[in-house]
Parts: structure tokens; sequence; C-alpha cells
């Protein structure tokens, strides 16, 4: 995951310079090492319900880490670790079975990781993040597109970057196979899952 010398068109009238020669901000100044700040981030899923909405839900507790550079984007890098057990949906009983061994078994396998293998800038400020995801003890390659939204530096004088995005996965390469059929015709849960990240990290100091 990665900041890199990205370019912007600023021109907004026929009279200025060619967009070509408008150069957006050097970023390379960003480059450095960063850890998540999972109270100002959300790592969330939306799977399809009997065929008819969405379940959406989050996991509360995670830490990752990231290393950015400015100048060359294959040298950026993202680790993630989530604990199974802080699945939320908003329903209780839900939650209990997500954690149960039908779903994520988080008693067995109470983590799930992420670590990346290439990133690469898109365009703009788009970017595409390799890795590898390990679920239930079952490890897959995965690609997360991602957008940098910005960067600032906070009101405790802390460095910050944003990025947010997602990929969406099935399911079932990772083991988790559990569904019912439905009376009407299909099945209770969905096997495809999206994933979505809206990350803040703090740059080491």
């Amino acid at each position: 995951m990665g900041i890199f010398n990205r370019t912007k068109n600023t021109a907004t009238a026929a009279t200025t310079a060619p967009a070509a020669a408008v150069q957006g901000p050097d970023l390379a100044h960003l480059t450095g090492d960063y850890t998540i700040d999972a109270a100002h981030s959300k790592i969330g899923f939306a799977v399809r319900h009997a065929m008819v909405t969405n379940v959406r839900g989050e996991f509360a507790e995670y830490e990752g880490k990231l290393h950015l550079d400015g100048s060359n984007p294959a040298a950026s890098t993202a680790e993630l670790v989530i604990k199974v057990a802080s699945i939320s949906t908003g329903q209780a009983q839900r939650d209990e079975h997500l954690r149960t061994g039908d779903f994520f078994d988080a008693a067995a396998h109470p983590e799930i990781t992420f670590k990346s293998t290439s990133a690469e800038q898109v365009d703009g400020d788009t970017y595409r993040l390799h890795g590898d995801l390990t679920i239930k003890g079952t490890t897959r390659p995965v690609v997360l597109d991602l957008e940098f939204t910005g960067s600032a530096t906070d009101v405790y004088g802390a460095n910050r970057v944003g990025f947010e995005g997602g990929t969406s996965v099935d399911r079932t390469s990772w083991g988790l196979t559990y569904n019912a059929a439905l009376e009407t015709g299909g099945v209770l849960i969905g096997e495809k899952v999206k994933l979505t990240l809206d990350i803040s990290a703090v740059r080491a100091s």
C-alpha cells in the first residue's frame, strides 16, 4: 500500500497550462512506517441474506502496520491482524453463531491475517494491493483496490494518512461453507462477501 508521486490535473480554464505540465505535490515525504488507528478506522463486510438483502458487519478489534514508499510503489507493504471474536453484525445471537465452527471457529482460529505481497499505483490516487488472506487456517491470495484519501497532521501533532476501498471474495474458498436451503428456492447466505476498508494510519515518531 503506498503513496507514489501522484499527478493531478488542476487546470480549470482553457487559458491555463496544458494538463501534462501540471504536476501534483511530491508525496515522497510521506515515506515511512505507520500504525493503523483502529479507533478511527473500520473493517467491514456485507453478505447476501435470504436472497433479498445484505447483512452488514464489522470487526471491532484489530491491529496493523504499513510501510509507505512515496517514490517506489513496490516497496510499500501492509500487515493486518483481526480478532475474530470481535465480529459484530448488530445481532448477538447471529454474532455468536459466526464465532462457532459453522463459520469462523474463533476458539481454534482466533485471528484473521493479511500480509501484502506487492503493491502498485493504478492511476492518480488509486492503488492495488496484492496479498495473502488467512482465515480459519486457509491462506488464499486476494487483491485490494484502494484509494488514497489524503494526509494531515492532527490536533495532537500526529501525521496521518488515509485509504479506503476493499474487495469481494468467495467465503467458501476459506472453508466457510455453512448454509441452509430456502423453501422458495436459493440459499440463506450468499457465498460472495464484500470486504470494505476505511483506514486511518499514524506515522511512527
